[in-house]
């Protein structure tokens, strides 16, 4: 029986584990972006909520500054005042 020399052997196989490594990163990073993207979705619908319930506190028109906590009311012509 022919075999292929134990280097050429060592070689296909370094290439073989690495192929079956990257593919199981692979698969790794698409379980974490799933993760990550049902996170974002739950906190877009926790900010709707807190959106919703600071403009009936505050009123439609005001504008909350994310640093300051300042409020501030919209101006007719779209700018902040």
């Amino acid at each position: 029986m022919k075999k292929i020399e134990e280097q050429e052997l060592a070689g296909l196989q370094k290439l073989n584990t690495e192929f079956s490594n990257l593919k199981t990163q692979l698969g790794d990073l698409s379980l974490q972006k799933h993760g990550v993207c049902l996170r974002v979705e739950e906190l877009k619908a926790e900010f709707q909520v807190h959106e919703k319930e600071l403009v009936e506190k505050y009123g439609v028109d005001s504008v909350i500054n994310l640093e300051t906590g300042e409020i501030k009311e919209k101006e007719k012509d779209g700018e902040d005042k």
